[in-house]
C-alpha cells in the first residue's frame, strides 16, 4: 500500500460498534474480495472488500476476520486469518502480512494461518447459535459476479443448516452513515490531494491538450501524494462531452471557447474523495458560460445549508429542484408555462438537472446508506447540482463533500478553488508564466 496506515483504533473501534449489534450467541465472517481476473494470468489491481477493511484494517486478498463477541474461549471474540508467505510468493510477488504485522495493524490479537482456518472456524461456529454473513448489499446495485463472501455463505448453509443466519449488510449501513474522526480524517485527505491535482490541471489546461493528458496529470499527483489512485474512474469532459454524465473516453482534443468539466477523486487508505468543477480551457469563461456556471454555485452553496441533522435526503432533493428551477427560470431555459404544465412525476427542470445532488460519500464514493434515515453528525455526503445544455455545448457541475455536524456543514473541499474569478484568475497567471 502507498497510504501511510490507519490508526488502529479506528478498527477496534468499528469492531466495537459491529459486535453491539449482533444477537446473542453470534459469530460474524468477513472475507476479502476476490483476485479478479483480467486475462491469460492477469488480474485487476486488488481492492479491499470494505466491510473488511472497515473493521480490520487488512489490505491484502485471502484475509478473514470472525467476530464472536460472547465466546465462551475470551481469546477467540476476535480472530483474523491471513495467507502465509510461501518460497514462491516471496519470489514472484513479495512478503504477506506476518502474523505481527497483521497484529499491529488490526488491532487484533489472535492471528492464524489461512491453512489453519478450517478447524478454529469449525470450532468456533459449533459453539455459536447463529452466523452473519457479509453479501454485497447496495440499494441501488445488484451484481452478477458472485463474491467469495457470497461463496463461502452457501457453502456454510450446507455445513451447517441448523444455524440460523443473519446479514451483516444492515449493520454495516448503520456503521458506514456516521463516520469517526479517524474516517473522518482519511477522506480529508483524500480531499487535500485531489485539490493538488486540479491546481496542477489549472496550470496544465490550455486549447489544444487532450482529455487523456489531463487525466495523465491528475494520476501523476494522485500517486505521488500516497494515494491508491483514483476512486472512481475520472470524467474529463470538454465541450459537448460534458452534457454526458457519465463520459468516460476522455480522448478528444480540448478546443478554444469550450468548457472543459472535470469529475475526479482520489482514493486515500480507501477512502474516497469526489469532485467536481468546470474550468474555460481558455482561461476565460464566456458571459453565457459564467451565468450558467454562477447559477450552479449559488444552488451548490444553499443546498450544503440544508445538510444539516435532522433533513431527511428526499426532502431535500425536493427542496434543491425548487433552487433550481428558479435559476433555470433566471436562465431562460425554462418558462412558467412549462412549470405550470409540468408532470409532477418529471418536473420541468428535471430537463436540464436530471440526477441527484447529493449521496453518501466514504469507503466507497456511493457509501452504503439509508435515504430513510434522517441526516445525523457525522455524515458524509457529497453536493453536486448541475445544468447540461446540450444545444448550447454548456455542461455544469460543480461539486463539494460535506461533513455534517451539530454546528453547521463542514465544507471538507473548502480550500479547492471554485469562484469563476479565482479559477480565471490562476489559470491566466500560469498561462502568463
Amino acid at each position: 500500500m502507498k497510504y501511510k496506515p490507519l490508526h488502529p483504533e479506528l478498527f477496534r473501534l468499528n469492531r466495537r460498534r459491529f459486535s453491539s449489534r449482533m444477537k446473542p450467541e453470534s459469530i460474524a465472517i468477513f472475507h476479502s474480495n476476490d483476485k479478479m481476473p483480467r486475462s491469460g494470468d492477469q488480474f485487476f489491481p486488488f481492492r479491499q472488500n470494505s466491510a473488511l477493511f472497515s473493521l480490520s484494517g487488512l489490505d491484502q486478498e485471502e484475509a478473514v476476520l470472525v467476530l464472536f463477541p460472547d465466546c465462551v474461549k475470551e481469546d477467540f471474540r476476535e480472530v483474523a486469518f491471513i495467507k502465509k508467505t510461501t518460497e514462491r510468493i516471496a519470489i514472484y510477488d513479495g512478503q504477506k502480512y506476518t502474523k505481527e504485522e497483521a497484529s499491529k495493524i488490526s488491532g487484533i490479537k489472535k492471528v492464524f494461518w489461512l491453512d489453519e482456518m478450517d478447524k478454529v472456524l469449525n470450532e468456533l461456529i459449533l459453539l455459536s447459535k447463529r452466523i452473519y454473513v457479509n453479501l454485497n448489499e447496495n440499494d441501488y446495485y445488484q451484481s452478477e459476479v458472485e463474491s467469495r463472501n457470497l461463496r463461502f455463505a452457501k457453502q456454510l448453509q450446507q455445513r451447517y443448516p441448523a444455524h440460523k443466519y443473519h446479514r451483516s449488510g444492515p449493520i454495516l449501513k448503520k456503521m458506514a452513515m456516521i463516520k469517526s474522526k479517524h474516517e473522518v480524517t482519511a477522506i480529508d485527505k483524500a480531499c487535500e490531494i485531489t485539490e493538488k491535482a486540479f491546481r496542477r490541471v489549472l496550470e496544465f489546461v490550455k486549447p489544444g491538450v487532450t482529455e487523456y493528458e489531463i487525466e495523465a496529470e491528475i494520476i501523476h499527483e494522485f500517486i505521488r501524494n500516497r494515494a491508491n489512485g483514483h476512486a472512481y474512474y475520472p470524467i474529463i469532459a470538454s465541450g459537448k462531452n460534458s452534457c454526458i454524465l457519465h463520459y468516460v473516453d476522455n480522448n478528444k482534443v480540448c478546443k478554444d471557447g469550450d468548457i472543459l468539466l472535470m469529475d475526479f477523486g482520489a482514493e486515500y487508505a480507501n477512502y474516497a474523495a469526489d469532485m467536481t468543477r468546470v474550468i474555460p480551457i481558455n482561461g476565460q469563461f464566456s458571459d453565457r458560460q459564467k451565468a450558467v456556471y454562477q447559477s450552479v454555485l449559488k444552488v451548490m452553496l444553499e443546498a450544503t445549508q440544508m445538510l444539516v441533522p435532522g433533513t431527511m435526503l428526499d426532502d431535500y432533493h425536493k427542496e434543491v429542484g425548487k433552487m433550481m428551477e428558479k435559476e433555470l427560470l433566471h436562465l431562460k431555459l425554462i418558462s412558467k408555462t412549462d412549470i405550470k404544465n409540468q408532470n409532477p412525476e418529471k418536473p420541468a427542470f428535471k430537463k436540464y438537472f436530471m440526477h441527484g445532488t447529493s449521496h453518501h460519500l466514504g469507503l466507497d464514493v456511493h457509501d452504503l446508506s439509508s435515504q430513510h434515515v434522517p441526516m445525523q453528525a457525522g455524515m458524509v455526503f457529497t453536493c453536486e447540482p448541475g445544468i447540461y445544455i446540450p444545444k448550447e455545448n454548456i455542461g455544469i457541475r460543480l461539486e463539494n463533500n460535506i461533513l455534517v455536524t451539530d454546528h453547521g456543514p463542514v465544507n471538507l473541499m473548502a480550500s479547492i478553488p471554485v469562484e469563476v474569478e479565482e479559477i480565471e484568475e490562476l489559470m491566466n497567471s500560469s498561462i502568463l508564466t
